[in-house]
């Protein structure tokens, strides 16, 4: 496993590509916050998504003099991201299961699933094909209801600028999904992400075998509270998240 090296490019706009989309129409919240939260310095970040990001449009950033970085539709606040300061940031990384377990776990999410809220969903999407998705299926552990385990070997085209390891927002984006469906079920069928503080601790290998774990922290009404830990294909923590989930009113 590769330490993450810092990732701090400052750019004066962004552009969510097509591919990268959770719900139909806009991007995935993880996705965009890892693109966003390379624009504040340091390992971890927290993002908070104020409405769903638009793709294939030039979205612009702009800073906060208090350290803060926003994302703008024009006039429209579309996300903001600020530092989190690892003297404040407790982790604790779920325990992994082996990786054959977690492909098992995966096999059985894609037998049984029978609805998906966004089967199109860069990240978790049934209906997107390998090497376009992230196809991560997050399933429950038989013997620990609250958590879920899924697979996940990247592919050459999430590959950053050296060609071997993934891009960082590729890791956001895996510690993503993963989180909801520790809760999304007949009761809860859909979930928008609408604040994540992760940290990226470092970047696994194309084609390294990876586990990706999330558990449920708890509920408040429509608020679900989520953590995901991504392990490398040595089985070493490579990013973590905690994340705030809001069930949308017409799902309620």
């Amino acid at each position: 496993m590769a330490e993450a090296e810092s990732v701090f490019r400052p750019l004066d706009a962004l552009t969510v590509a097509g591919r990268f989309n959770g719900p139909p129409g806009s991007g995935n919240g993880g996705y965009v916050a890892g693109l966003l939260a390379q624009q504040v310095p340091g390992a971890a970040a927290t993002v908070t998504l104020r409405q769903p990001p638009p793709l294939e449009r030039d979205l612009r950033i702009v800073r906060d003099v208090g350290g803060a970085t926003d994302l703008y539709d024009v006039a429209a606040l579309v996300a903001e991201a600020e530092r989190a300061d690892d003297a404040t940031v407790h982790f604790e990384p779920i325990d992994p299961v082996p990786y054959e377990t977690a492909a098992e776990t995966s096999a059985a999410f894609l037998a049984a699933r029978r609805h998906h809220p966004f089967p199109t969903c860069f990240v978790c999407g049934t209906k997107r094909a390998e090497g376009d998705g992230l196809r991560l299926f997050p399933g429950r552990l038989a013997q620990r209801p609250d958590t879920t385990a899924c697979a996940w070997v990247p592919d050459r085209s999430l590959a950053g600028p050296d060609g071997m390891r993934v891009r960082p927002e590729f890791v956001w984006a895996a510690l993503d999904c993963p989180g909801a469906w520790t809760t999304l079920g007949d009761d809860t069928p859909a979930l928008l992400l609408a604040r994540i503080t992760a940290r990226v601790d470092a970047l696994p290998y194309i084609g390294d075998r990876c586990v990706v774990m999330g558990r449920r922290l708890g509920r408040d009404g429509r608020k679900v509270y989520t953590a995901t830990t991504l392990y490398d294909g040595d089985g070493r923590v490579a990013g973590h998240a905690e994340a705030l989930w809001i069930q949308p009113r017409d799902a309620a």
